[in-house]
């Protein structure tokens, strides 16, 4: 499953938010909302590295499928450029 990172980010900033709201009321000192913010940071920072690491493995995944398309496509867009700078220089 690839992880939603709008949706994580989005909640990081809820989360935010209601530490802060809690803050200002009263409710918490300062020091739990230290400690919670670096937690809250911690699980959209592993989120992150999730959503990276599905992104990668894909890429790489994808690139060893497709290995002999892209070595047609980049073995013709050499030729098709070697052809148009030698029709430039006659």
């Amino acid at each position: 499953m690839f992880p939603n990172l709008l949706e994580a980010t989005k909640e990081y900033w809820q989360s935010l938010d209601r530490l802060e709201a809690a803050y200002q009321q009263g409710e918490i000192p300062l020091e739990e909302v230290d400690a919670r913010v670096a937690e809250l940071m911690t699980a959209l920072a592993k989120e992150r590295r999730t959503a990276f690491n599905n992104f990668w493995h894909g890429w790489q995944h994808w690139l060893t499928r497709q290995r002999e398309t892209i070595i047609g496509l980049a073995i013709l867009a050499l030729i098709a450029y070697l052809w148009m700078l030698t029709s430039s220089i006659a």
